[in-house]
């Protein structure tokens, strides 16, 4: 790997260029735009390392280019290289011992997020104009987080994940970075392979108060900023507020198979069927990762990093115990969100329960906010809705963001409305 200098904030594993195709006789969409790809993607003449070394030296160069980074290229954007990215994708940190870390540049002290670490502070760093990454659990709406930038995650299964070494395909999401809307819906259009554009018809913004009640902060200016830019554009009849938790309780049978246990008490501090929603989501995670991996980690025995080699070992070793349920489960939360909503509604909270964490926090010292992350986060890992990280500015010096979910197959609907919303925001 070539030396890099100080200003690549640490976000590239390999820098090389590719050219669109320049025999087009037409203006393309992304032309003069540049872009990283998170090294989990097929680049022909690469090896694809999956953010491990180990991996690297036992597979073989790519044959061929991933469809989704050939779509972006193919619309005349131009790839500045291969990023950084946690081992595996088996981590929301942004922490690589082999490879290094990359630096978080609105919080060098902070971590970036992961898996797409790298992708996400080529993108912050002003390195590239867009980044394509993958969310499985939250690598690409962590990292947008932290490093204050718009990262979107699609409805499951609209972008095509070929040529993309999968985590977890009940969950495993194409997704991409921009530091504004209007980029982010330019290459949204592209991959999702969107018509032109149409009026934003927002039916109900629905508010879910208890989640912004996991903030370690005050969450009440999340939402201020949030509701205000909303009644602006489309008045304070157009939003509502819920109890997600309970709703979710209530209308999602198969949850009653991950409540009742320990992890999922009534605490101030979660909310129980948010957390039993984890439960089974990271469940059927280990199973189908184990099923992708498990023969390549027990005959290897790769070097792997603290706190990602025991989730890869716990996968590996795992049981197919209520592997049924879960997939039951994620029909079930689909069509109870999508009552929710109704047509044209957007459900909003936060992304993370708070701030980046410090680099190099013990794992054990993290597993609280990781435990109420994920359970923000599963809710549209579960249901495969549409999902977008924006970026609120600054409190204490931190990035803050606030996350809108969608219906899938509303990924238009989504990108548009956020273009509209920017227009708006008065981030503080």
């Amino acid at each position: 790997m070539a030396s890099l200098s100080v200003s690549d904030y640490g976000a590239f594993m390999e820098k090389f260029t590719l050219l669109p195709d320049t025999n087009s006789s037409q203006k393309l969409p992304l032309n003069g735009l540049t872009f990283s790809v998170k090294d989990i993607f097929d680049v022909e003449g690469y090896v694809t390392g999956f953010g491990n070394p180990d991996w690297a030296k036992t597979h073989s160069v790519s044959t061929s280019t991933a469809p989704a980074v050939m779509s972006v290229l193919n619309a005349g954007a131009t790839c500045v290289g291969k990023t950084v990215m946690d081992e595996m994708a088996y981590s929301i940190n942004g922490e690589n011992i082999h490879y290094g870390t990359p630096t978080n540049p609105c919080a060098p002290d902070r971590v970036p997020g992961g898996s797409s670490s790298g992708s996400a502070v080529a993108v912050a760093a002003n390195l590239a104009d867009f980044s394509l990454g993958t969310d499985t659990g939250g690598s690409v709406r962590v990292p947008a987080s932290y490093c204050g930038i718009f990262g979107f995650r699609p409805s499951h299964g609209i972008v095509s994940t070929a040529g993309v070494t999968p985590m977890a395909q009940s969950f495993d999401t194409v997704g991409w970075f921009a530091r504004d809307p209007t980029i982010l819906k330019q290459v949204g259009k592209i991959l999702l392979h969107l018509e032109d554009d149409n009026p934003v018809k927002l039916g109900q913004l629905t508010i879910a108060d208890d989640c912004f009640d996991l903030l370690n902060m005050p969450s009440h200016r999340l939402k201020e900023i949030l509701v205000a830019s909303v009644e602006k554009l489309y008045g304070s009849e157009k939003i509502q507020y819920t109890n997600l938790g309970s709703f979710v309780e209530a209308n999602v049978p198969s949850l009653k198979h991950f409540m009742g246990n320990n992890t999922t008490e009534k605490r101030g501090d979660n909310i129980p069927s948010l957390v039993a929603l984890s439960s089974a989501m990271r469940l059927l995670q280990r199973y189908e990762f184990k099923n992708n991996h498990g023969e390549w980690v027990r005959s290897v025995n790769p070097d792997l990093g603290p706190g990602i080699s025991e989730r890869v070992w716990e996968a590996v070793e795992s049981t197919d115990e209520n592997i049924e349920e879960c997939y039951t489960l994620k029909n079930e939360l689909r069509a109870a969100l999508g009552d929710l909503l109704g047509e044209f509604g957007i459900l909003a909270m936060p992304t993370v329960p708070g701030p980046p964490p410090k680099v190099k926090t013990e794992p054990s010292t993290l597993e609280n906010f990781r435990a109420k992350a994920f359970s923000l986060l599963s809710v549209a890992g579960v249901s495969g809705f549409c999902q977008v990280s924006i970026p609120l500015g600054m409190q204490d010096d931190l990035p803050i963001a606030v996350s809108l979910l969608a219906k899938h197959g509303s990924d238009g609907l989504l990108l548009s409305f956020v273009e509209a919303l920017h227009t708006s925001l008065n981030p503080q």
